[in-house]
């Protein structure tokens, strides 16, 4: 694989996918269908998928292609290929909470190695650059092709006796809170989407338990980002390393962090 083209094209299929999302977010209405999960799904998930696996296609043809709205996708068996979430935090998007992202990545054998999460609606924008490191691009407004000031990511070097914790917004649980309660904790941020993993690479959270449902496409693309500024994802049952192209491409339950924090187990 070509990283340094890889990139630029996950960047550059991101933030249009970002524009026409807004364009639908910002009209007076829009409609939200159902799907046979009773999850959520709007035009814009739809529009952003279409234009985000019309670029990957065209770019990388030889490449398998997993994405959310396309079902036919899931029943593929590989463990090399591109991932997308055309818009990961639907009920946000609906709720018009802006915590929303569009998420792209790249995973080989098994590792999602590159990725891009874009909250368009924040004007954040994280991903990895060919070398693997982890940046975030200063917003709020971004060019389709000239790149503008980037900033390092790296996660924080955690103080256990009072942890940064984020959860998520929309999947609160007794589960997850009853977890959260075993750490000394110094403040609690709630987020939507895989922005939660984008708040652990900046140093911003250090810990993000997840005790829910999710899919390989929710969170290949923020783990990217996530390990390239040095943090962690593992599975919740056993602490055993996180991999993906995983049957269904459904997720066990996980914890991402960073590394200085004591795991319960």
């Amino acid at each position: 694989m070509d990283f340094d083209r890889l990139v630029s094209v996950m960047r550059r299929l991101a933030l249009e996918a970002g524009d026409r999302i807004m364009e639908i977010y910002n009209s007076p209405d829009f409609e939200v269908k159902t799907k046979s999960d009773s999850s959520p799904v709007t035009e814009a998930d739809e529009a952003a998928d279409a234009l985000i696996s019309a670029g990957l296609a065209e770019a990388f043809p030889a490449m398998a292609l997993v994405t959310e709205e396309q079902a036919a996708s899931h029943d593929q068996h590989v463990s090399t290929f591109l991932i997308v979430d055309p818009l990961d935090g639907t009920k946000e998007f609906v709720k018009r909470r802006g915590d929303f992202t569009v998420n792209i990545a790249y995973v080989e054998d098994g590792v999602p190695l590159r990725g891009v999460v874009y909250a368009p609606a924040k004007g954040r924008l994280f991903y990895t650059l060919a070398d693997g490191r982890s940046v975030e691009e200063i917003g709020p407004d971004f060019h389709k092709e000239a790149i503008g000031e980037q900033k390092p990511l790296s996660v924080s070097m955690p103080d256990n006796r009072g942890l940064m914790v984020v959860a998520s917004k929309s999947h609160r649980d007794q589960a997850t809170d009853d977890y959260i309660a075993q750490y000394a904790v110094k403040d609690m941020t709630s987020a939507g989407s895989s922005l939660k993993f984008c708040l652990v690479a900046t140093g911003e959270a250090d810990l993000y338990p997840r005790l829910g449902r999710t899919m390989e496409w929710d969170t290949a693309a923020g783990d990217a980002v996530l390990r390239g500024a040095g943090g962690q994802m593992v599975r919740f049952e056993d602490h055993a390393p996180f991999t993906y192209g995983k049957e269904g491409f459904a997720n066990p339950f996980f914890i991402a962090y960073a590394p200085g924090v004591l795991l319960v187990k």
